[in-house]
């Protein structure tokens, strides 16, 4: 799956419940899935830690459909490596 079709499943799954939710909530709502992600991270097994990445990952998803971002235009900046100094590597 790429990220605009994650974000159309998303919105098709959670849609009408994130926009009745709002975007300050659904923020809330991410800010937990990344503290919950970062204690898998320490703590968990791998099966654990895809989870949190695959939850952080729709939730971000969610947000920019609230907010009318096409993750896939935005994850172009950094196509050439740094979006900064342009390196791969970064050299900044």
């Amino acid at each position: 799956m790429n990220l605009i079709e994650l974000q159309d499943v998303i919105a098709l799954t959670y849609g009408d419940r994130d926009r009745d939710r709002g975007v300050a909530s659904t923020v809330a709502w991410l800010a937990e899935e990344f503290g919950e992600l970062a204690q898998a991270v320490r703590k968990g097994t791998q099966a654990e830690i895809e989870h949190e990445f695959s939850d952080v990952l729709a939730w971000v998803a969610s947000l920019a459909n609230q907010v009318d971002v096409d993750l896939a235009n935005v994850v172009d900046r950094f196509k050439d490596g740094c979006p900064k100094c342009a390196q791969l590597p970064c050299d900044c």
